[in-house]
């Protein structure tokens, strides 16, 4: 009967040993070089999210993506194209081991790329992509092999990251794509970060060009008020966004008033007042106001009635505001402390209400008249009122009346009213009349809901 054998030789054979670990020592070479390379990996792709973080410059970090992209994939290089929004399709960044063969590699990829334009409407998913890899092809022969993914930044194909390989038997391993995945994404980060950082710069600027001008705006507004005989003033504006196109003034109408420190001292002549709104808000609106202000100033000293003022005002006006596609209405009066008589007019504005003291009621003062820059020939009309002691004229904009609360309702002029006859019952003082309307408006609203529109109020008090 044979003798089984086992499968393994004995030791006692020549070599036998050497076959016995063998298998042995092979599997852990294999486990040290994989170990190797995920390590090299790690340090790889840690490398660029470090960059990542660091670099302010996206070019900075853009020129290390194809080497990164060859180095994981063990590939002779990698190429970077983006898409740019003129349509052009562009080589950004070249990665060649081969220092030798790069210019050439250069050179054809570029011209693969150059003959490509695509519509900057049309989205370059699938059809760049297709059109690159057969001009590729083409400029760098059979001997390269090339491997590529998209980048894609909010779901818009934005670039491609390509392998370049000349050894036949290189593989598109799964892991392989999933590398130059992970790489490709990290691209679109930085992409993405870079866009976005500058429109924070924008932002940023746009920011301080509005801050520069709310603050001429504010400086443009009176900062104190005019010593007018037998007469206390109180006036806020409060723009919706940082520049609004409400208006106030307190404007001399004889040139002795505009002598340095007149408003500390008492001059007996007339005083506008006016208080106005372009239609809209922001930016457009308050340039507009702007204008208008030195506009109406000068026309003021041309001692001229309340109605022909506006008049005047609107056909200088006219032609600017026809091209904005914007109207102001404004209400414009003139208070003589000598004769307590207000003379006014009104071109389409919220009519100012008037408290009188002795019957403890409210009227309005109003005449007829077109917004400005609505007709070049409009005419207004002049009206005057003879104010008694303790008697209230209270100037406002439509942000008050407009003012909505959380399901809509708007305060509308009867609560307007009511808070008007409230405070004028309850405080002699204007600025306490005004800060108790104001306090209204936003009880109304909710102290968390910012005001939609531009709220501007005016309160003009008789002493008693």
């Amino acid at each position: 009967m044979p003798v089984s054998q086992s499968p393994f030789p004995s030791s006692e054979n020549n070599g036998s040993a050497a076959t016995d670990v063998t298998p042995v020592v092979a599997l852990k070479e294999l486990v040290a070089r994989l170990h190797r390379e995920q390590n090299k990996i790690q340090d790889l792709l840690s490398s660029l999210g470090f960059a990542l973080r660091s670099f302010n410059n996206l070019n900075q970090f853009l020129e290390l993506i194809p080497l990164m992209a060859t180095r994981v994939t063990d590939a002779d290089g990698s190429a970077l194209f983006l898409y740019k929004p003129n349509g052009q399709v562009r080589l950004e960044q070249l990665h060649w081991q081969d220092s030798r063969q790069r210019k050439n590699i250069r050179k054809a990829l570029e011209n693969a790329s150059s003959e490509i334009t695509l519509a900057p409407s049309s989205p370059p998913i699938a059809t760049a992509t297709g059109i690159l890899d057969d001009r590729m092809h083409r400029y760098l022969g059979p001997d390269i092999q090339i491997f590529g993914t998209a980048i894609l930044v909010k779901h818009t194909e934005r670039g491609w990251l390509y392998v370049l390989s000349r050894d036949r038997e290189y593989t598109w391993t799964e892991t392989r794509q999933k590398l130059v995945r992970l790489v490709a994404d990290q691209t679109a980060v930085a992409i993405e970060n870079d866009e976005l950082g500058v429109e924070l710069r924008k932002k940023e600027r746009l920011d301080q060009e509005l801050e520069i001008g709310a603050e001429i705006q504010r400086r443009l507004l009176p900062r104190q008020f005019p010593t007018i005989p037998g007469v206390s003033l109180a006036a806020r504006c409060k723009p919706a966004n940082r520049v609004g196109g409400d208006y106030y003034d307190f404007i001399p109408t004889s040139h002795k008033q505009i002598q340095p420190h007149a408003h500390s001292v008492s001059v007996n002549g007339r005083w506008g007042l006016v208080i106005g709104d372009v239609m809209g808000k922001g930016v457009p609106a308050g340039l507009i106001m702007t204008m208008m202000r030195g506009m109406l100033r000068g026309e003021v000293l041309n001692g001229h009635s309340p109605a022909r003022i506006l008049q005047n005002l609107n056909r200088v006006m006219y032609a600017d505001l026809e091209t904005s596609n914007r109207f102001v209405t404004m209400f414009y009066s003139e208070y003589d402390p000598n004769t307590r008589v207000l003379s006014f007019s009104n071109a389409a504005h919220n009519p100012p209400y008037w408290w009188h003291a002795a019957t403890k009621t409210i009227t309005r003062l109003d005449t007829i008249g077109m917004l400005i820059g609505l007709d070049a020939n409009s005419e207004y009309e002049d009206a005057q009122a003879t104010l008694e002691a303790g008697d209230t004229i209270i100037y406002y904009t439509d942000g008050f009346t407009d003012a909505a609360d959380s399901s809509g309702d708007r305060f509308d002029e009867e609560n307007l009213i009511l808070s008007l006859s409230t405070a004028c019952r309850k405080f002699s003082n204007p600025q306490d009349i005004l800060d108790y309307v104001f306090a209204q408006v936003y009880e109304f609203m909710g102290t968390d809901k910012p005001n939609t529109d531009d709220m501007t109020l005016v309160v003009l008090k008789l002493e008693e």
